[in-house]
């Protein structure tokens, strides 16, 4: 029997072909006339679920409409035409639902059922589904999210959840265009960067660094000296929201550091048409297309399909320095039954960075450096090749007595290749005369790397005491593979100042074979978790895991042909998880959690040996605040992170019969810190994520740590529609705050540094119609010049003052 295709389903073939838009036949779009009238408003609102509709909707008046979501579940609206008041609009768009509004306040209303009705109904958790805001977060325009599942796989809000998490959602990174990870994560409160010379970008959270990425959910693993890190590298368009979880997140990822983890949650096929198409220009001969189209793919819309794509070409400030990207992103959701649904997914990252990155920061006599900020380090030819495929596929089974089963697996294949000629970098070590006399060091490396990972989980509902507890109880497997072959070239020492970046290109016989380099992780675990009510107030999140987990790390100097092979096993680590929460009130909670953590590592003394892995606890205390149905989320966190085995320079001694810097484990470090966040809707149409962290960690004497990471950080953005007559604009801006951070050079006992410095950016959008918007950014308003990170002899300028420009149409 064939199918009768949709016209979705035809636009999504010819993307296939093509990588480009077909036409949409679009109703006429008509110019709003905006009434003088206090209240009334001109509305096009199509028919559709009562959820999307209600989201339009509060979107164009600028109100919130709450609902809970077991009331609008499967509800229609008729939709709007006209000009009508905001009370008249409301009641035209729940016409025939058996809902009636309730005024909350200024600008807010609930939906209940009317009052003949609502006798026969108990109204449940609240899910203000009308606004948008659930799990997901594109199209709610907000700047959190209704629930989160990163830190315990059980669906809580950020309220009910025993730790720091952060949620950057579409919104946020449509409003200052975050198109990817690195962009993301230095805009996220907590969350702290450097950057090792080339691609190369080290996330730091609470002391220590995150190599732990999921993808929706799925566990992934990275291992930063491999320099093959793609979860740093990811393109934003095919996401819709970014969750962080601060802290030790061992119950669900076993095996880890105690900094947080990164869950990237895809963007998924929607049940009604949509589709959008953008085009962006700017600073340094930036140029980008995007378009998504999503929808039903059959007439009763039990399947469905979404694809993305974009291509990004762009210089940069940097001078020899550009960046090409290409991303195409398929995925497709089928109903099997009323209760079994299956989604597959594959994504495409293309990355072709051209030139190389950063500026010495330190002279061979110790005084620090001062170029300017289009200086760059690398040759003209360098370049970066990364191809990175993500296949997954992932099952949700609704089960009796609100029971559900989900089972998911994700493949991520990466292959790099990689010509380098960039100024030579190492620890401690300057290469570079006050004169200009630099080194440069050539190479070229191949890498590949697989990662598969499966998770299973089986949660929901029982009876105990009177009270309705949660139980969940699950299984994750992860197993890592990274082969890494470098050779080298001949060095050349260039006048730094003068060389113009030319340099003779070696063919690829002009290299010698320099380093084998193996890493592969292979790790299983099992754990149970619940979430037994004591009371209406208070709440006990009780779990443990138990991880089996296998680490091999192979690494041969092919010119002394010195040998590390080492292995490590340990099985039936069992990982703690407890938090208490209190309710204050139904908006206000108090909580304390608490985990412990262990992390092999394959950093070696100054006789060889490999350092222990790193052990240590994890507390936590905190105060959460959930206001206006959940549109708005603040926290109040203390913690402290007890570690041993934390790997320290040991200055000044090596690895025998390496050039590699040797390392001692320290005991008794200690992190401290405090993280303050507020994010969400501060009234109708006003937008905000804004946060500080102080974080603090020091050796057992009292030392401080990781003083190439500020101790102070602060984040905000925020973005105003306005009212009446000038609601098609919308003015937002922010600033991110450092304090004063520093590396040291034990060879030359001197430190190089800089002061706190604060980056102020501009945004504005207006929506031409309710199809078509153009948004402008400003970035770096005052045009601060400062380094955005350093490590090793590389630091790395954060960019100058730039304009984006970005037109977008929303079929």
């Amino acid at each position: 029997m064939r199918c009768r295709l949709t016209p979705l389903a035809t636009a999504v073939r010819t993307l296939m072909l093509g990588f480009t838009l077909v036409s949409f036949n679009q109703t006429a779009i008509a110019a709003q006339v905006i009434a003088e009238q206090a209240g009334v408003r001109s509305y096009d609102i199509a028919p559709g679920s009562l959820d999307r509709v209600l989201g339009q909707f509060g979107q164009q008046a600028g109100v919130m409409v709450a609902v809970d979501s077991q009331l609008s579940n499967g509800l229609q609206s008729p939709g709007l035409r006209g000009q009508f008041g905001v009370d008249q609009a409301l009641a035209q768009l729940i016409a025939g639902t058996g809902l009636q509004p309730l005024v909350m306040g200024q600008g807010r209303y609930r939906l209940i059922p009317r009052a003949s009705e609502a006798g026969a109904l108990e109204l449940g958790a609240t899910s203000v589904s009308a606004a948008g805001l659930g799990a997901t977060t594109e199209g709610t325009g907000s700047y959190t999210s209704g629930s989160t599942s990163t830190a315990t796989k059980m669906n809580l809000s950020i309220r009910e959840t025993p730790q720091s998490i952060s949620v950057v959602t579409r919104q946020r990174m449509d409003d200052q265009q975050l198109r990817n990870m690195s962009d993301v994560l230095n805009q996220t409160p907590g969350v702290t960067m450097s950057q090792d010379g080339g691609e190369r970008f080290n996330i730091y959270s609470r002391g220590s660094a995150i190599n732990t990425y999921q993808f929706d959910g799925v566990t992934t693993y990275q291992e930063n000296q491999t320099r093959t890190m793609p979860s740093t590298l990811l393109d934003m368009a095919i996401y819709d929201r970014v969750e962080v979880v601060r802290g030790a997140t061992g119950l669900m990822t076993g095996a880890g550091d105690p900094s947080g983890v990164v869950n990237v949650i895809r963007k998924r096929p929607t049940r009604e048409f949509q589709a959008y198409v953008q085009g962006g220009i700017g600073s340094w001969d930036f140029k980008r297309l995007e378009a998504d189209v999503s929808g039903p793919l059959t007439p009763t819309g039990n399947l469905r399909g979404r694809m993305v794509a974009a291509k990004q070409l762009n210089d940069t400030f940097m001078d020899w320095y550009q960046q090409d990207r290409d991303i195409l992103y398929g995925a497709l959701e089928v109903d099997l039954s009323d209760s079994t649904l299956v989604r597959l997914s594959i994504d495409h990252q293309r990355y072709r960075p051209t030139g190389g990155q950063g500026v010495p920061i330190m002279f061979t006599n110790g005084q620090a450096t001062d170029f300017s900020r289009d200086t760059s380090s690398g040759a003209r030819w360098a370049s970066d090749r990364f191809d990175t495929n993500n296949y997954s596929l992932a099952l949700e089974q609704q089960l009796a007595n609100d029971w559900q089963l989900k089972v998911a697996g994700t493949f991520m294949d990466v292959d790099r290749d990689t010509r380098s000629g960039s100024y030579q970098s190492s620890t401690g070590m300057s290469y570079i005369t006050p004169e200009g006399n630099a080194t440069i060091s050539q190479g070229w490396s191949e890498a590949t790397q697989h990662q598969k990972a499966i998770d299973a989980t089986l949660q929901g509902p029982f009876e105990l005491f009177g009270n309705s507890h949660e139980l969940i109880v699950g299984a994750n497997y992860l197993d890592y593979v990274n082969h890494h072959y470098a050779t080298t070239g001949r060095s050349a020492i260039v006048d730094f100042n003068h060389w113009n970046n030319e340099l003779p290109k070696p063919d690829k016989d002009g290299f010698t074979p320099a380093l084998d380099y193996d890493v592969d992780t292979r790790q299983s675990g099992y754990f149970v978790a619940g979430r037994f009510n004591l009371s209406d107030s208070l709440h006990l999140i009780l779990g443990a895991r138990a991880s089996n987990y296998r680490y091999h790390y192979y690494s041969k100097s092919l010119a002394s042909g010195y040998v590390l092979d080492y292995s490590m096993t340990e099985r039936g680590e069992v990982t703690p998880y407890a938090g208490v929460v209190y309710d204050l009130t139904p908006e206000q909670s108090i909580y304390v959690s608490y985990t412990d953590i262990f992390k092999p590592q394959s950093s070696q003394d100054r006789s060889g040996k490999v350092l222990e892995p790193v052990v240590g606890k994890n507390y936590e205390l905190g105060w959460k605040g959930e206001f206006y149905d959940g549109r708005l989320n603040a926290n109040i966190a203390g913690y402290m992170i007890k570690r041993d085995n934390v790997a320290e320079l040991d200055a000044g001694y090596t690895v025998p019969g390496t050039d590699q810097d040797a390392y001692r484990a320290v005991s008794g470090a200690k992190t401290k810190g405090i993280d303050l966040e507020l994010a969400g809707e501060l009234a109708p149409g006003w937008e905000l994520q804004a946060g500080f962290s102080h974080s603090r960690t020091e050796d057992a004497e009292g030392q401080r740590l990781t003083a190439q990471l500020p101790l102070d950080t602060f984040r905000l953005w925020t973005t105003y529609q306005l009212p009446g007559q000038w609601q098609r604009l919308t003015l937002g801006g922010g600033a991110s705050w450092n304090s004063s951070n520093s590396l040291y050079f034990s060879r030359y006992n001197s430190r190089v540094g800089q002061d706190d410095y604060a980056v102020l950016n501009l945004m504005a959008r207006y929506r031409l119609s309710d199809h078509l918007s153009t948004t402008l950014n400003l970035n770096n308003l005052l045009d601060e010049k400062y380094y955005a990170g350093f490590s090793g002899s590389y630091g790395h300028y954060g960019p100058p003052r730039n304009v984006m420009m970005n037109v977008r149409y929303d079929f």
